[in-house]
């Protein structure tokens, strides 16, 4: 029953992050008036949240153990802190405060829902052990104030970073979803330079 319950909100902000997203997708593209100085940009952006994505996602192993190592020992949703990344670097290429700011609105309202759904679960399926690492590592922004979060000895072998997972995780469709929209946005720069619209 708990769990039936949880899922109502996560599939309410899952289902409308996907459906909003994308109108968005085309209302951002039509404000656009990207540049290749502002593509550059936000691609150098958009690449370091693929990279902080990527080693998050090496090691995540979804629904088997709880993430506190490697980022996870810095951030709670080092994902999503990757993802930010990458919805800044789309602000940027779009060169356009109404384009960017669309997305950064998007982000901002699904992604923190999204991530409290999660938690929820999160404390859920791991009950105290989650609790106590949620009260040492936070939510979002990264702490670098000491040596991060350390998992109990009696924990377990200590998670470590694995191309198997990255693989498992599907965490490649990210690069490529990026390489694609990326085009599309130098594709939005070609046709505002040759046909003025």
């Amino acid at each position: 029953m708990t769990g039936a319950l949880l899922n109502q909100p996560r599939k309410f902000w899952m289902r409308w992050r996907v459906r909003l997203g994308y109108p968005v997708a085309v209302i951002y593209w039509v404000l656009a008036s990207p540049t290749h100085h502002w593509i550059a940009m936000g691609a150098a952006l958009a690449g370091f949240g693929l990279i902080i994505r990527g080693i998050a996602a090496g090691y995540l192993r979804k629904d088997r153990e709880l993430a506190t190592t490697g980022p996870y020992a810095r951030t709670r949703n080092p994902l999503y802190l990757g993802s930010a990344f990458l919805a800044a670097g789309f602000a940027v290429a779009s060169h356009s405060w109404w384009a960017g700011g669309l997305v950064m609105i998007y982000f901002a309202v699904f992604y923190y829902a999204v991530m409290r759904n999660e938690e929820a679960d999160l404390h859920v399926r791991f009950g105290a052990v989650f609790d106590n690492y949620a009260q040492r590592v936070p939510l979002f922004l990264p702490s670098f104030l000491g040596a991060g979060y350390a998992p109990a000895s009696n924990s377990g072998p200590e998670q470590q970073f694995s191309w198997t997972q990255y693989r498992r995780n599907r965490e490649y469709r990210a690069l490529i979803g990026t390489i694609g929209a990326l085009a599309f946005v130098w594709l939005r720069m070609w046709i505002r330079r040759r046909c003025g619209i």
